[in-house]
């Protein structure tokens, strides 16, 4: 039970860690466009917001997986 909780830890722990990086890389370079094109602005924030939506997925996931290891395991 031990080695569970400590996997659904490092799952969690990781898939958040992921997320962060991957939002902070999307809305940086949003902004980095949005400062070159400012007319672009309106297109660029709705496909970021898609993008920070996709990489949310990652620790959702994450916690799925974690409680399958915590419960099932």
């Amino acid at each position: 039970m031990e080695m569970a909780m400590i996997a659904a830890a490092i799952v969690i722990g990781l898939s958040a860690l992921g997320a962060g990086i991957g939002n902070g890389l999307v809305i940086s370079r949003t902004v980095e466009g949005i400062s070159r094109q400012p007319e672009l602005r309106g297109t660029l924030q709705t496909t970021m917001f898609i993008g920070v939506g996709l990489v949310e997925v990652l620790p959702i996931i994450g916690v799925v997986f974690a409680l399958l290891f915590v419960f099932v395991l």
